[in-house]
């Protein structure tokens, strides 16, 4: 595929060492606001980029003179389009591993294009990246968040789940730079299909975090709700589900000893004191045999599961992202690049 090499050279001599990676599917009025302020911000910290926006089988067209537009930091701006919608997790691991086989950057920046990722935090972002030696992934920590009251709480109630089951809070979202070292071990992490984040987290990925402020969307409505809220919140978890699987498998084992030594009790009550009810004991180890039976079997169940687990198959995204590209439309240039599918021995 020489042209898409030769495309890739060209964006990384046009905006210098850094790529910023937009997921985006339908959002472009968004971006059309928001590239402007990030160029902006990027100048007044003498910083250049070439943007990337991954687009994840969006119905709609981007904005006509988006690419002709006169920008000072920004190099060029290229559309990565997906051969279907894949969610917003999915569509940043194919970005990434996207960006870590065909282009030659030095550090990526993962950002939303609605706005909320605020422009002026990518330069702190960058510098706080060159302060740790470019070995570490820089996430930005949300300080303070502007949605609604009903998000809020759902999104609490989601960090509470999270720091139950998995013993971890959620500290972080997906705004963050990523220095090459740390993206060529990040996209060989199979659980990176399911959440970015959380897949950075789990697979030991040196990090650290720097404050800020949710930013503002800057149009239309996030297409966030109830249901996808609990679909993003169980991609998290999922990527733990090896430390979720023995924090069950232990609550099954305590449940059905604790039903055992509630058998044995009523059972010594019964035959060495004068204490039980007539009939009490025949209808409590009843219940608790029903119990016990409950945690053997799923205790049995979890372990079954996890074991199975660790033997299916599983995505790697630097290995079989290519599946999902389509096109790679270079806006600036106004030029389109038809990205093959080397699904065999890809590499």
């Amino acid at each position: 595929m020489p042209y898409d090499y030769d495309c890739a050279q060209e964006t990384r001599a046009a905006g210098g060492s850094v790529v910023i990676l937009i997921p985006l599917f339908d959002d472009w009025e968004s971006f059309a606001e928001l590239a402007p302020r990030l160029d902006e911000a990027l100048a007044l910290a003498g910083e250049t980029a070439d943007v990337l926006i991954v687009d994840d089988g969006s119905a709609l067209e981007p904005v006509e003179d988006l690419g002709a537009r006169p920008f000072r930091a920004i190099g060029q701006i290229d559309v990565l389009t997906l051969r279907r919608n894949l969610g917003h997790q999915r569509a940043i691991a194919v970005g990434l591993a996207f960006v870590e086989d065909r282009l030659a950057y030095d550090a990526v920046v993962v950002m939303d294009g609605d706005g909320e990722d605020r422009p002026e935090d990518v330069p702190r972002l960058l510098a706080r990246l060159r302060d740790e030696g470019e070995r570490k992934i820089v996430f930005a920590e949300r300080a303070r968040r502007s949605e609604s009251l009903t998000f809020r709480v759902n999104y609490a109630l989601y960090k509470l789940l999270h720091r139950v089951l998995i013993g971890q809070p959620v500290r972080v979202g997906n705004f963050s730079a990523i220095p090459r070292r740390r993206l060529e071990s990040l996209v060989v992490v199979s659980e990176l299909w399911n959440h970015y984040a959380a897949a950075a987290f789990h697979s030991r990925q040196p990090l650290c975090t720097i404050p800020t402020h949710r930013g503002r969307r800057l149009r239309g409505r996030s297409s966030m709700n109830f249901v996808r809220l609990v679909m993003h919140g169980l991609s998290a978890i999922s990527v733990y589900s090896e430390i979720l699987g023995v924090r069950l498998l232990v609550g099954a084992a305590a449940l059905a000893m604790m039903a055992l030594t509630g058998i044995a009790a009523t059972v010594g009550i019964r035959l060495m004191t004068d204490l039980a009810i007539p009939g009490w004991a025949t209808y409590t180890v009843g219940c608790l045999s029903i119990v016990l039976l409950q945690g053997v079997m799923l205790a049995t169940t979890f372990s079954f599961v996890m074991l199975g687990g660790r033997h299916d198959a599983v995505f790697l995204p630097r290995r079989d992202y290519a599946f999902f590209v389509g096109r790679m439309r270079c806006l600036s240039q106004a030029a389109d690049v038809t990205l093959e599918s080397q699904t065999a021995g890809h590499g």
